[in-house]
């Protein structure tokens, strides 16, 4: 099996020693049953009672092998005998056959989910062990078997919180994310009113006067839950843990429960992971992405762990130039100048990728703090000069985003870049500048050179690239709606329909006259004006696009021209091309994660694992509302106290002890009388006259006299009996060891 050669035609020789009284051949013979009993299944059923009578052999390791292995062969015929020896399991007195009997649920479950009744029960009864280890495995069956059912937790959360600490690694896991889930549904989120900067009043101002009370501002202060905080404090101890899911699970639990001041407690471990191998590096990034997206002030102290290695791979240092900019708005200045310098030298590295992202985690800097955004612009503005096309292209768009930011306060940021325009020779690093002189340099009339960098630019029209094109074009359209709405095109009038004049001759040489008038005015209307040059500079580019190659250029073309061509489409012409522009924000790349659940699998996979994630990926449920928890004495313990006043029980050393102490109290009790009845003997007798003494005298020789005639009656009546008393002497003898046997058993329970 291990060399993975074909070890199935020995299936029924290695089955015959499944009754082996030696362990390690019945260990062997285990594993070989479960790793062929699903190709084998008749044979495999042939070894089932041999495994039940393993269940009732004196050795647990060996019943709770037995119990592991019946649980572990996927044959459905045998559901209800493993579910028997399930239920036999959780009342074992081992704690290791307990153990098996909590992890075979869940397999007896996927085999047969019909059994889930059964198996509840079984749940409620492990989830209650006083042993830790056996309570790790009962709450990952219920996770798995009846996550629903909260009300099965109730009585048991108190302890559950309490063995958290000393649980295996995965066992804790389990634990912390049932009670995460446990608490949004049963701890209403509660806030209370807290005074901020409170005015206090002066020395000498009057005790009545109250106005200088009460004057600052209130905030809510989240309060969290007696129950709850027991769960967060023991939580806080796992921070210690050497396994880095368990770190995750205590951040996850700080975050979506806790006051910020727990989450504090737990960046410094969730850090602590980076100098993990990189597989656990890269889980740890994500997490402390998504965290740091929603509290990054915490993080900021340990801003140097983030720094980019010359060792890091591609999805290492990604991820850490993402946490840089997400934490370079809230850093001190020493650390924002440190972040600038580490990305400015890594955009004019030889890797494209580290290039484009350095670029643009410098325009996220940039947007994060307007501050630096001179300082970022001076940088991206020298790399324009670059040779390598990749980061000429990426600093322009970053460099375009930046103007949209704030239009004014570029103006000589946009004449510096049209310098730059005949030295670049990147299509797409042409095209946005164009682009910028089109949308931002005709904003005021007195400062509009747009039309000479379109005269230049029209020159070499057929010698540009097709991106090119279009925006020359677009350039042309928006000067030329400028033009139009500073001289505004003059309306064709339209012919009136002719009426038919009734004109009396006295009037006739009068009307000739005046329309001769109008005709001679209208003959000089005809004639053809002169047309202005930004007029034959937009017929110039209608004319380079009509006999273009491109289709998409000619359909562009056609379309401005129809809307400029007349004043009433004017309007649809400005909404269209001089509307304003959505300033663009670059987000994190990771803020489409942001609302994933903390340390999930579907967190690291990110959109590739869908819109529903993962199979099994399951949503932080809500906080309860206020009023609809369960009662919070569900939680409390079985053992109740009915009055306050009353003690609790004692334990059975505790009666023992009290028992001891009653005893030497009644012996010092008793010595203290016979001591005190010797003293008044002796006072009295020394009180005592002569003839009380007498008196005394002859009333003890009367008893004495008395005492001796009852003697003799008594001494007959014994000879008379002596016959009698030698047959009972057997029967009493007897009876006597009865007594010493009872009181032997007694003693064993007493002490048991």
């Amino acid at each position: 099996m291990y060399r993975s050669e074909p070890s199935l035609p020995f299936f029924s020789a290695v089955v015959k020693n499944v009754a082996s009284a030696n362990l390690e051949v019945k260990k062997l013979v285990y594993i070989y049953l479960v790793h062929h009993a699903e190709a084998e299944p008749d044979l495999a059923l042939l070894s089932i009672n041999a495994i039940q009578k393993s269940l009732t052999d004196s050795n647990p390791q060996a019943r709770a092998m037995a119990l592991r292995t019946m649980a572990s062969i996927r044959v459905p015929v045998i559901n209800q005998i493993v579910s028997l020896a399930i239920k036999r399991g959780c009342g074992d007195m081992s704690p290791h056959v307990r153990k098996a009997a909590a992890l075979a649920i869940p397999k007896c479950y996927r085999l047969d989910p019909s059994t889930q009744p059964q198996l509840i029960g079984y749940i409620e009864t492990l989830i209650g062990d006083s042993q830790y280890f056996v309570a790790g495995p009962a709450v990952s069956a219920f996770l798995e078997v009846c996550p629903e059912r909260i009300d099965l937790i109730h009585k048991h959360y108190r302890s559950l919180v309490k063995k958290l600490v000393d649980m295996d690694e995965w066992g804790q896991l389990v634990t912390m994310r049932l009670i995460t889930f446990y608490a949004r549904k049963c701890f209403p989120l509660k806030t209370r009113k807290v005074q901020r900067n409170p005015k206090s009043k002066g020395f000498y101002d009057d005790d009545n006067d109250t106005t200088h009370q009460n004057n600052g501002d209130t905030y809510d202060v989240p309060v969290v839950d007696s129950d709850l905080e027991l769960f967060l404090r023991q939580c806080r101890l796992l921070l210690q843990s050497r396994n880095a899911a368990v770190i995750l699970a205590v951040v996850r639990c700080f975050l979506y429960l806790a006051p910020t001041e727990y989450l504090a407690a737990a960046v410094g471990p969730l850090v602590a992971l980076l100098r993990s191998p990189q597989d656990m590096q890269l889980i740890a990034l994500y997490n402390i992405v998504v965290v740091a997206l929603q509290y990054p002030k915490p993080f900021t102290k340990y801003l140097s762990h983030f720094l980019v290695h010359g060792s890091d791979p591609s999805h290492i240092w990604r991820l850490k130039l993402e946490v840089l900019t997400i934490l370079f708005p809230h850093c001190g200045g020493h650390f924002k100048s440190l972040i600038i310098s580490e990305l400015e030298h890594f955009a004019q590295g030889t890797d494209p990728g580290l290039v484009r992202e350095s670029v643009r985690a410098l325009g996220r800097c940039a947007q994060g703090d307007p501050t630096t955004s001179a300082k970022c612009l001076r940088i991206l503005l020298h790399q324009i000069t670059s040779l390598d096309d990749n980061l000429v292209s990426e600093s322009l768009t970053v460099i375009r985003h930046l103007i949209q930011h704030d239009p004014g306060s570029h103006e000589r940021t946009v004449i510096q870049l049209v310098k730059h325009l005949g030295l670049t020779t990147n299509s797409d690093a042409k095209a946005t500048i164009i682009w910028l002189v089109g949308e931002y340099a005709g904003l005021e009339p007195h400062r509009n050179f747009a039309p000479d960098v379109l005269r230049v630019l029209v020159q070499k029209f057929a010698d540009e690239s097709e991106a090119v094109k279009q925006q020359i074009l677009l350039l042309g359209a928006k000067v030329y709606l400028h033009h139009i709405i500073r001289n505004p095109l003059k309306e064709e009038p339209q012919p009136e329909p002719e009426a038919e004049p009734q004109i009396n001759n006295e009037w006739s040489d009068v009307y000739e006259g005046e329309q001769k008038e109008t005709n001679g005015i209208d003959e000089k209307q005809d004639e053809p004006e002169q047309e202005d040059a930004i007029t034959l500079l937009w017929r110039y580019i209608l004319l380079l696009a009509r006999y273009d190659t491109s289709y998409d250029l000619r359909d562009r073309a056609r379309m401005y021209k129809a809307l400029l061509s007349t004043p009433s489409s004017t309007q649809i012409a400005n909404l269209l091309l001089l509307a304003p522009k959505p300033v663009p924000r670059e987000p994190s790349p990771s803020e489409t994660r942001k609302d994933l659940l903390l340390g999930s699998s579907t967190l690291v996979v990110g959109q590739d694992a869908g819109v529903l994630g993962l199979r099994g990926y399951e949503k932080l449920p809500d906080w309860v509302e206020a009023g609809q928890e369960p009662d919070p004495r569900l939680r409390e313990s079985e053992v109740k106290i009915d009055k306050p006043g009353t003690p609790a029980p004692a334990t059975a050393g505790e009666q023992l002890d009290r028992a001891l102490r009653e005893h030497q109290a009644s012996v010092a009790a008793t010595r203290e009388a016979q001591s005190s009845r010797v003293k008044g003997a002796a006072s009295a007798s020394k009180a005592k006259n002569l003839d009380q003494w007498l008196d005394e005298t002859e009333s003890e020789t009367e008893e004495e006299t008395e005492y001796e005639e009852v003697t003799d009656s008594e001494e007959e009546d014994e000879e008379e009996g002596s016959s009698e008393e030698y047959e009972t002497d057997s029967e009493e003898e007897g009876s006597e060891e009865g007594t010493d046997s009872d009181d032997r058993g007694q003693a064993r329970q007493l002490l048991s």
